[in-house]
């Protein structure tokens, strides 16, 4: 028997206020699968993201973690999002605490994890996204690339099942983008599951299973991404992707 998609949702709006964002989202990702979502701004692709881990609430709808219901009144939120790894557009570092405190303070409060496990998890995410020297740093003396792969860091420390990137690169300067991609890049070729919202075309088009197009709170079209990106079935990607090359 298939085992459930990774992600599943359904039927999925959201409103805030008078204003509905999110207008009837069906979408699947499957184990290992990586997608990432593109669209203008204001297409409602963050605020799809920040619901899949209930970051936001939805209005209707339902939203399946590994085949539990996360928008069921009884689910235990917390439990399922510990599966669920984020990261932020704008980093979202504790400032006060040090690099390491920062990777260790949920293994420990969250996973109940002991002092030497918290630390040796916290080492070996560090070596993977390759900041081992910046461990006894504080998050003011890092580029904004070194404070993202930091945040990637300390999402994966948590053993996460998945992870969701709103926009990991869209705050960097331009050279520092490559170095959060290339720690991306190998995640994806690790086998990790991923759900990405990015304005990075050429990312997507390398790395992506498939290419999600939202605008105005829908999904206009999805698949493979050298058909979405290269050849878009509908004029309003057509005209979306001719912008972005044109920028």
């Amino acid at each position: 028997m298939k085992p459930p998609p990774i992600i599943e949702v359904r039927g999925l709006h959201k409103r805030f206020g008078s204003l509905e964002v999110l207008k009837g989202i069906d979408l699947r990702v499957e184990e290992g699968e990586v997608v990432c979502v593109i669209g203008p701004s204001g297409s409602g692709k963050s605020t799809l993201l920040r619901c899949v881990n209930r970051l936001e609430e939805a209005t209707s709808g339902s939203i399946l973690i590994e085949g539990e219901d996360i928008t069921d009144r009884d689910a235990d939120v917390d439990a399922l999002r510990t599966k669920i790894g984020m990261v932020f557009q704008h980093f979202n570092l504790f400032p006060h605490l040090s690099v390491h405190d920062n990777l260790t303070i949920a293994q420990r409060r969250v996973l109940k994890r002991s002092r030497s496990e918290a630390d040796r998890i916290a080492a070996e995410m560090l070596r993977r996204v390759g900041l081992s020297d910046k461990i006894d740093e504080y998050p003011e003396r890092l580029s904004g690339g070194q404070k993202q792969r930091v945040a990637i860091a300390r999402a994966l420390a948590m053993d996460p099942d998945m992870m969701l990137f709103d926009e990991p690169t869209s705050s960097l300067d331009p050279e520092l983008v490559g170095e959060v991609l290339d720690v991306m890049r190998k995640l994806a070729k690790e086998g990790m599951t991923m759900m990405v919202v990015t304005h990075e075309m050429g990312f997507a088009l390398e790395v992506a299973d498939r290419v999600v197009f939202m605008d105005d709170g829908v999904v206009i079209e999805q698949g493979p991404p050298a058909r979405v990106l290269k050849d878009p079935e509908t004029s309003r990607a057509r005209r979306f992707l001719r912008m972005v090359v044109e920028r």
